[in-house]
């Protein structure tokens, strides 16, 4: 009797990198609202370090002594979290500005209690640098469902790679050292490549 050559083994799942995941950002917040505690891990892990880019030089000069820059949009980010059930995604962006808006609110609260009187200057809420091209703000301010039929076309990389770019708002240079590209320039053109073919499955002919 001839000996059969055993079986592979199946494959054993890997547990994805939330930073690398195609997954739709708002997809992670109908999980975590559904109390699934990964979602929100995954969350914290993809927003916090624009949020930190986005917030450094923000908190007056007053103020950083008292509290990290880190430490405050962290406390932020998971008070936000705590009230997702009042969260209502009705752009691709929204859930950036969502969580912006309460990094702002906590950092007025810290000038409020470091010097006992609101900011004499409103604080500036503009996107950071890097470049970010007219179609990425085109496509943050598209419908949501529209925006997630097409990326649904794309493959994964470029989903990916939108997630990370358009939704949590990752540098090039953040974009380049996650997926393996050998620098800025390759990632613009990569994720440049990916927003043209994002683009083209929005349009309502397509």
């Amino acid at each position: 009797m001839t000996d059969r050559p055993p079986r592979p083994s199946p494959p054993v799942d890997k547990p994805v990198d939330p930073l690398l995941s195609d997954e739709p950002t708002l997809e992670l917040v109908i999980r975590a609202r559904g109390g699934d505690r990964l979602a929100v891990e995954a969350l914290l892990q993809r927003c916090l370090p624009a949020l930190t880019r986005w917030a450094h030089g923000r908190l007056p000069t007053a103020a950083r002594g008292a509290i990290d820059t880190g430490d405050l949009v962290q406390e932020a980010v998971l008070h936000a979290l705590q009230r997702l059930d009042t969260f209502e995604p009705r752009h691709v962006g929204a859930m950036q500005a969502y969580l912006r808006q309460s990094v702002v609110n906590r950092i007025r609260d810290e000038v409020r209690r470091v010097a006992r009187h609101p900011a004499a200057a409103p604080l500036d809420e503009e996107h950071p640098g890097d470049n970010t091209s007219p179609l990425e703000f085109a496509i943050q301010a598209e419908s949501y469902e529209r925006y997630r039929r097409a990326l649904g076309e794309l493959k994964p990389r470029e989903r990916g790679m939108i997630v990370a770019r358009v939704e949590v708002q990752w540098s090039l240079a953040e974009i380049a050292q996650r997926f393996g590209l050998v620098s800025v320039d390759a990632a613009r053109m990569a994720v440049s490549r990916a927003l043209k073919r994002l683009s083209a499955h929005m349009r309502p002919e397509a």
